[in-house]
């Protein structure tokens, strides 16, 4: 069963990534491995915040109504 991770977690996780590729010691496969990873993490945040939006723009809607 894999766990689902919050989006502040999974901003941790990709502020980790960053950090580890800014850093410049990592060897090039692990650096591709993180890369990817660091894309799903990305897309994740990215999907949540949207789904955040859409829900904040409906309770505005049905607040304005």
């Amino acid at each position: 069963m894999s766990e689902t991770k919050t989006y502040e977690q999974n901003q941790q996780a990709l502020e980790e990534i960053v950090a580890q590729l800014e850093s410049g010691n990592v060897p090039l496969d692990e650096m591709i491995r993180l890369y990817e990873q660091g894309e799903t993490l990305y897309r994740a945040c990215a999907e949540t915040l949207d789904a955040y939006e859409k829900r904040l723009a409906a309770f505005e809607q049905e607040c304005a109504k």
